[in-house]
């Protein structure tokens, strides 16, 4: 189906821009993703939006009509519009001119099977969508099997945090959980629990790291909880030049996530 919409006002518009807010996106179990690599990645991941949204005027490009057609090929909706209101709808003064509208993702543990990588990335209470981003870019880059977020993090499907990932968050498995349904579902399987720590911690190069590795950050101001962090397998620590005292979370689950990676292929 193929339509344009030319009204601020119109029914669709709304929908579309309620989608920036999580309560709405709950209830409606959609999130969007804007821009054409984005899109690319979601669609060369085997995942495409039910409505693709696309600019009026917009230049030609192979990428973006392979798929517009498979958007209709799969019984999806096209919609063109105008920049002024695909601005409305992303709320960005100078939108890409394409976004679409995706069916959320199954986020249980249930879902993650441990063994299809060696690493996984585990984030408690991260509140930036921007680290949130990160970390699922960094996962991609190492080859883990995803992201499993622990307690009150910020939203992966808001419009900052799938835009800071940059496509990984179609290529990542991600799960959502509270840290007393993780550690039972950790401890029920293999799986090292490895978190950067000052408590009783070992030097982070050269650390026994095993498969599967899940590497943990915690909260971007107060860090990971004592009992949290005295459950793990392991705990390392990085040395600190200058003055700063602490890593961005982000930061710090990409140096030990390769480390990991060169100590498991090593």
């Amino acid at each position: 189906m193929r339509r344009t919409i030319t009204g601020f006002s119109n029914p669709t518009v709304k929908f579309l821009r309620s989608l920036r807010e999580k309560k709405l996106r709950r209830r409606e179990g959609c999130f969007l993703a804007e821009g054409l690599r984005l899109l690319t990645d979601a669609r060369e991941s085997g995942r495409l939006p039910e409505t693709l949204v696309m600019a009026e005027g917009r230049e030609a490009h192979p990428l973006l009509d392979t798929l517009e057609q498979a958007v209709l090929d799969a019984g999806g909706e096209v919609i063109e519009t105008s920049e002024d209101i695909l601005a409305k709808i992303t709320g960005k003064d100078n939108p890409q001119a394409v976004c679409g509208v995706f069916r959320e993702f199954d986020t249980s543990l249930a879902g993650v099977d441990r063994h299809a990588a060696p690493i996984w990335l585990v984030a408690q209470a991260m509140r930036d969508p921007g680290n949130l981003g990160t970390m699922l870019r960094t996962a991609d880059a190492v080859g883990a099997g995803g992201l499993i977020l622990l307690d009150d993090c910020v939203d992966p499907f808001s419009v900052e945090a799938v835009r800071a990932s940059m496509g990984a968050i179609f290529t990542q498995k991600l799960a959502v959980a509270r840290w007393e349904e993780f550690l039972p579902w950790l401890r029920g399987g293999d799986g090292q629990l490895v978190a950067a720590s000052l408590r009783e911690a070992v030097p982070y190069r050269g650390a026994p790291y095993a498969a599967p590795c899940f590497i943990m950050v915690g909260n971007e101001s107060r860090g990971l909880p004592e009992e949290y962090e005295f459950a793990c397998d392991l705990r390392v620590t990085m040395p600190m030049k200058g003055r700063a005292d602490s890593l961005n979370a982000a930061v710090a689950a990409a140096v030990l996530a390769y480390e990991v990676l060169a100590t498991l292929e090593g």
